[in-house]
């Protein structure tokens, strides 16, 4: 067959746990349409091992959306992101992002865009820490830090960050303060949004597809002045006392500085035709 149909199946450890019937399921079906090398790897540095000794197979991840963050963040910090096209069966229980990014949410197609489906090269956000946002991120964050701890891909993900250091700003269980305004400085290529005098209930930065970044800002005010700020830009910075944010999955900080930039079409994700 041609290296086209040479495939390298990771199986992410969690989805094995969480829905073996699925995985199973997916397997047959890639086998039944290519030339398929499964791997399962049982800790972060195996799965790495897999990704970089794929060769011209081509890498199909069987696994959540910490899997797809794990294996675009490790392929990102060792630049070989613009040579490699990912295809993803979503097994597990948080699969958002796969479904936002347009990939199908069931194994049999899911696995058959695998196969027969095209690519499409996305946006990347990338922060100072070399650390990379496939979605979008949130400040603050909607979901306590202290939930993940309950997550069973949680440990996995926090020992995989540690070896390949992808995301500098690590995930954290420690509690955060209560959801509510803060005083932070937002720069959209290098203009201010909003200062540190000006209380914000929140802020979202996510790669519109353009090239750029769609930022929102709302500010803590009443009448007219409350009004959602909403700009596209290259580069968004922000700046404040210590906050924590929500990219994709993982809850991170607190830092006092954080820069975020778009890279366009930086990595490449099959999907139906």
């Amino acid at each position: 067959m041609a290296a086209f149909d040479q495939l390298l199946v990771v199986v992410d450890p969690v989805a094995r746990r969480a829905d073996g019937e699925s995985v199973r399921i997916a397997k047959d079906v890639l086998g039944a349409g290519a030339t398929v090398k499964v791997c399962l790897p049982d800790g972060p540095e195996e799965f790495a091992k897999a990704l970089f000794r794929r060769g011209s197979r081509r890498p199909v991840v069987i696994g959540d959306d910490r899997a797809l963050l794990r294996a675009v963040a490790l392929l990102h910090r060792e630049r070989e992101l613009a040579g490699c096209v990912l295809s993803l069966v979503p097994v597990g229980a948080s699969v958002s992002l796969a479904r936002s990014l347009g990939v199908p949410t069931g194994a049999v197609a899911a696995a058959r865009a695998a196969l027969e489906g095209v690519e499409r090269r996305l946006d990347l956000l990338v922060d100072d820490s070399d650390g990379v946002v496939l979605g979008n991120l949130r400040i603050p964050p909607v979901a306590h830090p202290a939930a993940l701890g309950s997550d069973p891909a949680h440990h996995w993900l926090r020992t995989c960050q540690s070896l390949v250091r992808t995301l500098a700003a690590r995930p954290t269980r420690a509690t955060a303060p209560a959801p509510g305004p803060q005083r932070l400085r937002v720069e959209a290529d290098g203009v201010t949004l909003v200062d540190l005098d000006r209380p914000v209930e929140g802020v979202s930065v996510a790669p519109d597809a353009a090239g750029r970044a769609s930022v929102e800002v709302r500010p803590s005010s009443v009448g007219a002045e409350a009004g959602l700020l909403r700009v596209l830009a290259h580069t968004v910075t922000v700046s404040g006392p210590d906050f924590r944010y929500r990219a994709d999955q993982v809850v991170a900080g607190p830092v006092r500085t954080r820069t975020w930039t778009v890279r366009a079409g930086a990595w490449g994700l099959t999907l139906p035709k």
